[in-house]
């Protein structure tokens, strides 16, 4: 494997080209318009351009990324997250080119990415599942029955659906019907699927996920858990492992839970299974991710192991580089924060120019950025402008040495979210660790007369 094509832009694109130069492999990007003048297009050994600015013009062409990486000699595929990486038609089209794919199979995609397969799967191989319905709901007729045998409040959910899309709390049977066609509709457009189904709502729940890993000789371990539960419109912001306030019986549950369903898959490469922990510490299969997670770095910082890496050496046929799990370690607590380009008390994103892209001394602090100063936030796509990952020997120190770098950073020229992070860190409910997944919205609300843009 001598030289990878990157199919995504940003961040993750410099972060697999870093991972790459180490281990002498060399690297393609593409790009589009928008992103000619962007740090990962200069950092690659080549680049192409894809088309407009547009996604559906540019990084979602799968068939002219394939053509450009056959004409580039490119020996592998890296998805990186979001964009391509979840859509199995695209590694069929990749591996039918003679080109590997730097993931799981198509199959298994398929298969994970479909949300009501994937729980009855789930639930032949004893993970528990979230209460719900395990097929299709086809009218609003058949949604309010199976919502009243169910208990509101339920989630109205994309059955294609991810990144908090496709994904709606109703209350009681008004906004069920207020929502139905909606969530159908926007399934539809975002991912060629209208099909919804309704799953319990769990309240002061915890969204805790587990990395684990597999190859080609049936191993599957697993690298501990992320607390993903600090979040905004169903998607997270700040991620931190080990979570806290979190039993170790409880733990070893879910760590048995994550390689039971990557096993009863035949899950090779990395992938993320998400529970939904509730109050009472019962643990409920939420979704699978078939790729690398943003919040990856959380999980290399605590173990010191460079996940691309693993991602490399499955798909050039290896066994995992530790197949033992009693040698994987976890050390010292990391928190990663999610640096958007957005209003911090509105949560909306706000595009322009970095005019100033100052982050201070960050020595022991990692930093995945793709931007520098100058670079223009456009509306094209997701707003993030950086990865912060701050680890330290304990959660308390972690904190702390987070409060102190990034009330030093200084990005000027747009909103950024850095404002709220740094009253968040402050909060008792941050602080004690026993937080819920609607904590950051229900705290914002209360403080957004304090919280300075």
């Amino acid at each position: 494997m001598d030289k990878i094509l990157i199919a995504n832009r940003g961040e993750i694109a410099l972060r697999i080209i870093k991972t790459c130069k180490r281990l002498g492999i060399g690297t393609i990007a593409v790009y589009s318009e928008a992103d000619v003048d962007m740090p990962f297009v200069k950092e690659a050994d080549e680049a192409f351009l894809l088309g407009p600015a547009q996604v559906q013009q540019s990084y979602l062409k799968a068939d002219d990324i394939v053509e450009i990486a056959i004409r580039a000699g490119a020996t592998a595929i890296h998805p990186g997250y979001g964009l391509l990486s979840e859509n199995a038609e695209f590694v069929r089209k990749v591996q039918a080119a003679g080109i590997r794919f730097i993931g799981p199979d198509a199959d298994t995609i398929d298969k994970m990415g479909d949300k009501i397969g994937s729980r009855l799967t789930m639930k032949a191989a004893g993970v528990p599942v979230v209460p719900g319905t395990d097929e299709g709901i086809a009218t609003l007729d058949d949604a309010v029955l199976a919502a009243v045998e169910i208990g509101y409040p339920i989630m109205l959910k994309a059955s294609a659906g991810g990144g908090g899309i496709g994904m709606v709390r109703c209350e009681d049977e008004q906004a069920l019907s207020q929502h139905f066609q909606s969530v159908k509709t926007r399934a539809k457009a975002y991912f060629g699927d209208d099909v919804v189904f309704l799953e319990k709502f769990i309240a002061d729940a915890r969204h805790i996920e587990v990395q684990v890993f597999g190859d080609d000789f049936g191993n599957v371990v697993h690298m501990f858990e992320r607390n993903c539960s600090v979040q905004r419109r169903n998607q997270k912001v700040i991620e931190e492992s080990p979570s806290p306030h979190l039993p170790e019986e409880a733990r070893q549950r879910l760590y048995k839970a994550a390689v039971d369903a990557a096993k009863a898959v035949s899950y090779k490469n990395a992938g993320t299974v998400e529970f939904i922990v509730d109050e009472n510490n019962n643990l409920y299969f939420l979704e699978m991710n078939t790729r690398l997670q943003v919040e990856h770095p959380v999980t290399e910082e605590v173990t010191g192991f460079d996940l691309v890496e693993w991602q490399i050496e499955v798909v050039k046929g290896n066994k995992l580089p530790v197949v033992n799990q009693a040698d994987i370690k976890s050390e010292g607590h990391a928190i990663e924060f999610r640096i958007y380009a957005e209003d911090p008390v509105k949560f909306m994103p706000s595009p322009g120019t970095i005019k100033t892209l100052d982050w201070g001394d960050t020595t022991g602090i990692r930093v995945d950025s793709g931007y520098v100063e100058g670079g223009k936030v456009t509306p094209f796509y997701d707003p993030l402008i950086s990865k912060v990952i701050i680890h330290a020997a304990t959660r308390g120190e972690a904190i702390r040495k987070s409060e102190t770098f990034l009330s030093k950073v200084e990005i000027d020229g747009l909103k950024t979210n850095i404002p709220l992070f740094n009253k968040f860190l402050k909060s008792e409910e941050f602080r004690t660790g026993d937080y819920s997944t609607s904590v950051l919205s229900t705290w914002a609300e209360q403080q957004k007369e304090e919280i300075t843009t």
